[in-house]
């Protein structure tokens, strides 16, 4: 669901999520794994008759320029060394490569400034776009991953966290995403059927939300399907899911629609990644395999 309007709106998880241990309100550590869990595709072997539909140009220079905003775990973030983009978006881009013969090269922009530079500055953008008419309009997107709405509570949920009915709850998210604005919607919900209010406590890192919650601060945090997911996985199981997601929608590969070539060879690449089980390996990888498509789809409708 980020990247769905503006790119201040649906904002960043922090990069202190790439810290391994996040320090609690009582000065305790949450215990959590690595936040690199880098997949290695060096095992991806090139498809001759997939890197020879490359635009030549490409295959001179020997190298995919993706475009990517690295500020959102998991898909794409910065490491511990603030400098190496991780995360399951930037996997795929280097197995897409290992497919086409090419190196790939991860191009750091402001989401707002990736698309304009598609077919000029990068040659494709992987950065957490959902498809829209709107896009689909102007770009050729091509479908690999599915994100919504997720809540997360503490392993058992022993708050009796109910998602189909929040009022009266105390919910923790991430400052300036979708899901804050959708809380606030709640609430007038709740104030309308006269129940009692959803606590609402904002934090401007995701981190926090993740670690108030494992401390038992909050009852649950409503994030994005893929953050919920990776959260679950960096505590070591201390947290879980419930509810499913909510409001899904896929999100695509950005490609010029004038690239017929490359929108061919880019859509065939990710297929083959997904019938091979690489795709699958990569999000579990990040603890979000539930997230996977199974059809590299070009600009899907509906």
């Amino acid at each position: 669901m980020r990247r769905f309007l503006s790119a201040g709106l649906l904002a960043a998880l922090a990069l202190t999520a790439c810290s391994a241990e996040t320090e609690t309100a009582d000065g305790g550590a949450s215990a959590a794994d690595s936040s690199d869990r880098t997949h290695d595709v060096s095992g991806v072997e090139q498809v001759d008759e997939i890197a020879e539909l490359l635009p030549q140009e490409i295959k001179d220079r020997g190298k995919l320029v993706i475009g990517a905003s690295t500020d959102y775990a998991p898909a794409e973030f910065r490491a511990e060394d603030l400098t190496t983009a991780i995360g399951y978006d930037v996997d795929l881009g280097k197995a897409i490569g290992r497919v086409l013969g090419v190196e790939t090269e991860v191009s750091d922009g402001e989401f707002a400034s990736l698309l304009p530079g598609i077919g000029t500055k990068y040659d494709i953008g992987i950065s957490s776009f959902t498809i829209t008419p709107e896009r689909t309009a102007s770009y050729n997107m091509i479908s690999y991953i599915t994100v919504g709405s997720s809540y997360a509570v503490q392993q058992g949920n022993p708050a009796g966290f109910d998602p189909d009915d929040v009022c009266g709850t105390t919910v923790g998210v991430q400052t300036g995403t979708w899901q804050e604005e959708e809380l606030a919607g709640f609430n007038e919900e709740c104030a309308a059927d006269g129940k009692d209010a959803i606590e609402v406590l904002p934090y401007s890192n995701q981190s926090d939300v993740t670690t108030n919650l494992v401390g038992g601060k909050i009852d649950a945090f409503y994030a994005d399907s893929t953050v919920a997911s990776y959260s679950v996985a960096l505590t070591g199981d201390q947290l879980e899911v419930v509810g499913g997601v909510r409001d899904a929608a896929p999100q695509g590969i950005v490609v010029s629609q004038d690239d017929a070539e490359l929108t061919e060879a880019i859509q065939r690449a990710v297929q083959h990644l997904m019938d091979d089980g690489t795709w699958d390996a990569i999000l579990d990888s990040w603890g979000v395999t539930e997230a996977a498509l199974e059809t590299a789809e070009l600009n899907p409708q509906g």
